[in-house]
């Protein structure tokens, strides 16, 4: 069994302007890491009108991630912000797809939320 130490662990950079804050993800989004992902992106929603999350560096996103990404983007529609996912690894994407969460995104785009590969 392998110690959470030997994988990858996860990281963000947050790029901030006044109007769009880019939040690059770094490694394996795994339970632990979705807390340090919405303590980022919570208040990015609050004070920015677009929070891109740019995912070219992420590996690996579980379940909970995914939940992750749901609930920021509920934040996002609540303040009045725009959630944009960029960079999809063709893993991270069909995750997405096979979740059904791909098409959803995609649908949300009309109401704020861009998904761009």
């Amino acid at each position: 069994m392998s110690s959470p130490a030997a994988s990858p662990s996860f990281s963000l950079d947050v790029d901030l302007n006044l109007e769009r804050a880019v939040v690059h993800c770094h490694g394996r989004m795994v339970g632990y890491a979705t807390s340090e992902l919405t303590a980022a992106v919570r208040p990015l929603v609050k004070s920015c009108k677009r929070v891109v999350l740019d995912l070219t560096d992420l590996t690996h996103m579980d379940s909970l991630a995914l939940g992750t990404i749901v609930r920021l983007y509920v934040s996002a529609k609540t303040n009045g912000s725009c959630l944009e996912l960029i960079n999809l690894t063709p893993r991270i994407r069909q995750l997405l797809g096979i979740t059904n969460l791909l098409s959803v995104l995609t649908d949300l785009c009309e109401s704020g939320v861009m998904v761009r590969f």
